[in-house]
């Protein structure tokens, strides 16, 4: 492989992105289709994977934002902000996250876990772990909106990016638990893309951080986020022997409340 040239880094890059957002989210897709040589050349991409939760954070703060200009309390802003995440990435990581609960939560083995995992159908412990994750992200929404458009979107992008690097942790520990399915069409994820990912996400910690709350704030809600990602690549061991897309999603899940939790201990307000 070539070394790239200065003029070819921004359309690379680019490309980046749009792959990044196709695979994370339900947007439409940017630019030309990804080429077919491989299934999504996820690793290729997956440094971009805290730019495009960063953009699915920027579309929560807007939604925030218009019920803003029609005079709603906080609370309400709050709901439009996570219904627009959730409609932007098509529930993706909600839908993992109660997989997983379901799956981990009822099965006595481990292919019975696999199979309540893959059944589209949702039990008691599913829905109870979603609903609980849904009303504390509300909630955590709600207080940084209270603080204004630059602290909520600021909140938003670090969070929903911190997310997207948690995702990251089981695909880059664990191989596959099943031989086909998202998470063995992924493959497992190189080290050095978890660590061009992690890179990314600094950067954006850096901007949003100096922008509104502060770079401590920002960079502690990232630890906390990685650790939710390492925390789910870890259970997911335990219960099932590896990752799939459904614990990928969880990790995503899951990593965006321990940010918003990081961001609420350590920042001190406006």
């Amino acid at each position: 492989m070539g070394t790239l040239t200065s003029p070819e880094l921004p359309a690379r890059a680019f490309r980046d992105l749009a792959d990044a957002l196709a695979f994370f989210t339900r947007l439409p897709r940017l630019g030309a289709r990804p080429a077919v040589d491989s299934p999504f050349a996820f690793a290729r991409f997956a440094w971009a994977a805290p730019l495009a939760g960063a953009v699915v954070g920027l579309i929560g703060a807007l939604a925030g934002e218009a019920g803003a200009l029609l005079a709603l309390q906080p609370n309400l802003r709050a709901v439009f902000a996570v219904a627009a995440m959730v409609l932007a990435t098509g529930a993706l990581h909600e839908d993992g996250f109660a997989d997983c609960a379901d799956g981990f939560g009822g099965g006595r083995d481990r292919e019975a876990k696999l199979a309540i995992m893959r059944d589209s159908r949702l039990g008691t412990y599913g829905v109870c772990a979603l609903v609980l994750a849904l009303i504390a992200k509300v909630s955590m929404t709600t207080i940084l909106l209270r603080a204004g458009f630059a602290w909520g979107a600021a909140g938003l992008v670090v969070a929903c990016a911190g997310g997207r690097v948690a995702a990251l942790a089981p695909m880059a520990l664990l191989g596959p638990a099943r031989r086909e399915g998202a998470g063995a069409d992924a493959g497992r994820l190189p080290m050095e893309a978890l660590v061009g990912a992690g890179g990314a996400f600094i950067a954006l910690a850096l901007v949003f951080g100096v922008w509104s709350f502060g770079v401590i704030e920002a960079l502690f809600a990232g630890l906390l986020a990685g650790a939710a990602g390492f925390g789910a690549a870890r259970l997911a061991q335990r219960q099932i022997g590896g990752q799939t897309g459904d614990v990928a999603g969880a990790a995503a899940l899951a990593g965006e409340l321990a940010a918003l939790v990081g961001l609420l201990i350590a920042w001190r307000g406006p």
